[in-house]
This record gives C-alpha cells, sequence and structure tokens, in this order.
C-alpha cells in the first residue's frame, strides 16, 4: 500500500487518511527497508524520507523475532511464508494492533493476525 501512495495512488491515500483519523500509522523497520531498496535515485530517498516522518518505525525486538520464527515454522512450508513477510506479521501480533495491506493474500492464513480491509 506504502509504494501505491508513493505512486499517487488515490485510493491507497484514502484509505491511510482514514487510518489517520483514528491512529498515529506505524511500520516495522522491515518495511522501511523494504522501502528503501525501492529508491532509485537520491531525490527518491529523500522523498522516502520525508514521507516515513508521519510514521513511527517499529523496530523488531527479541519477543518480535521470536514470534516471527515460530510463524516461518508454521507457515513457510505451508505457505510460503518469507521471511520479511513473518516479522511484519509477528510484529503486529505482538503489539496487538492490526496489519493494513494491500498484500492481504501473504498473510491471511496466519492465526490470530487481524487484517484491516484493503481498499
Amino acid at each position: 500500500m506504502l509504494i501505491d501512495i508513493g505512486r499517487k495512488d488515490t485510493t491507497a491515500i484514502k484509505r491511510l487518511e482514514e487510518e489517520r483519523k483514528t491512529s498515529m500509522p506505524a511500520i516495522s523497520s522491515v518495511t522501511q527497508m523494504e522501502l528503501l531498496i525501492g529508491c532509485r535515485n537520491k531525490t527518491e530517498l529523500k522523498h522516502l524520507d520525508k514521507f516515513l516522518e508521519d510514521f513511527e518505525i517499529i523496530s523488531f525486538n527479541y519477543e518480535i523475532t521470536q514470534k516471527a520464527i515460530e510463524l516461518l515454522k508454521e507457515y513457510k512450508l505451508s505457505h510460503g511464508l518469507l521471511i520479511a513477510d513473518s516479522i511484519i506479521a509477528a510484529t503486529s501480533l505482538v503489539l496487538d494492533v492490526p496489519l493494513l495491506t494491500k498484500n492481504q493474500k501473504d498473510y491471511k492464513f496466519i492465526s490470530g493476525l487481524k487484517l484491516l480491509k484493503y481498499p
């Protein structure tokens, strides 16, 4: 979804604005790294840094890491869960906050994870 916002997708922008009415948006540091990898030049990097100023960046700690490992053991073989996705899901689970993502299919099978509707 954040990539779509960077591309000025109005659906994604409106969805984020809806969430901002009730809470400060937060992202995993893994998501921040994924977005950094997508930057093609210094201008895009500066725009990303400015954009992320409005987000709380949540670093993963021991508890999140252990939960991510548990998720990988449970879902890697059966559903192809990736490392980054396991950390993002674990962050939501440990902090007991819902996850807003365009990639619902990457997370919908995770027991206990609260996914917010998108779009």
